[in-house]
């Protein structure tokens, strides 16, 4: 078995490519079934967050996995796979387990160090185990990348100041607007990001903060946290024609705000501007709002872009972080190689121990005559005779797990014991 990872992210993908690829919390049971009834999908885990959907998976074989796994892609955004071919990246084994840890410690991600993501690989793991879907292999990597992530933020500074999508999208509109002080917010969503959103705007100075969301509730519950008011998804014309801005971050699959729906609300407020935040993947916001007089209207990328401005602090911390990861992956590469012999080891010392009973059967006439001492004596010595036989190929075999050469070994011991 090898661990394959297949996947597209804001590194090698459009962004409208990209959000017909996102699968939300709700819809990864379903999508981690059909991943799982592929004919060659042993394991899976499917990561999908606004900057990538990825899918890592145990496999028997390649290239025909590698069909299954971009037939399920095609399925998910009803796109044929000619659509999105040249987008996708692959890893094998070890490469996709240091592409994971990577993206558990935040080096991947649009905001670096961002503090969100490592959260996202703990709730894909946690969703495919609950499903069933999550069996040795990929518990096992899961395991090692969320740890490498946790050892990431805590042992170095790549997680200070701004490190999540939600805090960038505040410092952003901030920056934009010149400042929040005094300024009308309207945020849509009450999710994780929503949350995220909240927190940021609590230091922010915004004058007037109101929250909208489908579930009433986490509306209020949210709104409180800034001293702000819950509003209802029915008020969001009559809320948009008043505020300065509209930070959404909803886990939709469809638009929530709609060209149509802006129209009236600009020409209700008589020029004055309003500028709108989306860090929705897939969009919360038609882009096309954009082209109404007096939308300003910033999405992901336009988030990538500032983000990137304010790295410098952060990227001094890549080296360690890198070094980190790596002493994190020569110990899951350990860990995983010894997993990987030992059902070899254990099958050669069967065969033998297969060998060692059946010489004893063959002599058992001659042996009954010994008496209990002496058998045990018999039995001590051909133990004896086969431990030290096999000591050195298993030491061997062990020690170069993971390499050529200890693969080249492998397939020598099968072939000569017969397994």
């Amino acid at each position: 078995m090898s661990v394959v990872l297949i996947g597209l992210s804001h590194r090698t993908t459009p962004l409208d490519l990209l959000e017909r690829m996102t699968v939300p919390v709700a819809r990864l049971p379903k999508a981690l079934h059909d991943l799982r009834t592929r004919d060659e999908v042993s394991e899976a885990v499917l990561l999908s967050t606004c900057n990538r959907t990825e899918v890592y998976a145990s496999v028997e074989r390649f290239h025909a996995s590698f069909s299954d796994i971009r037939e399920f892609l095609s399925q998910l955004a009803y796109l044929p796979p000619e659509a999105f071919a040249d987008h996708l990246y692959t890893r094998y084994d070890d490469e996709a387990a240091a592409h994971l840890f990577s993206v558990a410690a935040g080096l991947d991600s649009a905001v670096l160090g961002e503090s969100e993501i490592l959260g996202q690989v703990r709730t894909a793991w946690e969703v495919a185990q609950a499903e069933g879907a999550a069996g040795t292999a990929l518990n096992m990597l899961l395991r090692h990348a969320v740890e490498a992530g946790k050892r990431a933020r805590t042992e170095t500074a790549i997680s200070r100041n701004v490190t999540s999508v939600s805090q960038a999208a505040v410092a952003m509109a901030a920056e934009r607007l010149d400042t929040l002080n005094g300024r009308r917010v309207l945020v849509l969503g009450a999710g994780e990001m929503g949350e995220g959103v909240i927190a940021a705007l609590a230091g922010a100075g915004a004058d007037d903060v109101q929250v909208a969301n489908r579930t009433w509730d986490k509306s209020v519950e949210l709104a409180a946290r800034v001293g702000g008011r819950a509003v209802h998804l029915d008020d969001l014309p009559s809320c948009l024609a008043s505020v300065d801005l509209l930070l959404t971050s909803t886990g939709a699959s469809s638009i929530m705000v709609e060209h149509a729906d802006l129209e009236p609300v600009m020409a209700e407020r008589r020029g004055s501007p309003l500028w709108v935040v989306d860090i929705a993947v897939p969009r919360d916001v038609d882009p096309s709002a954009a082209d109404l007089e007096g939308v300003t209207l910033l999405d992901m990328d336009d988030l990538r872009a500032f983000a990137e401005a304010g790295v410098a602090e952060r990227q001094r911390e890549v080296a360690a972080v890198r070094a980190i990861l790596d002493e994190e992956l020569d110990r899951y590469v350990a860990v995983a190689s010894a997993r990987e012999v030992a059902p070899l080891v254990a099958a050669i010392h069967d065969r033998a121990e297969d060998v060692r009973q059946a010489e004893l059967e063959r002599f058992r006439a001659r042996l009954d005559a010994l008496d209990p001492r002496q058998r045990e004596a018999v039995e001590a010595a051909t133990r004896g005779i086969v431990a030290k036989l096999l000591h050195e190929p298993t030491v061997r075999l062990k020690d170069a797990a993971g390499t050529p050469r200890g693969e080249r070994l492998a397939e020598t011991l099968r072939e000569l014991f017969g397994i």
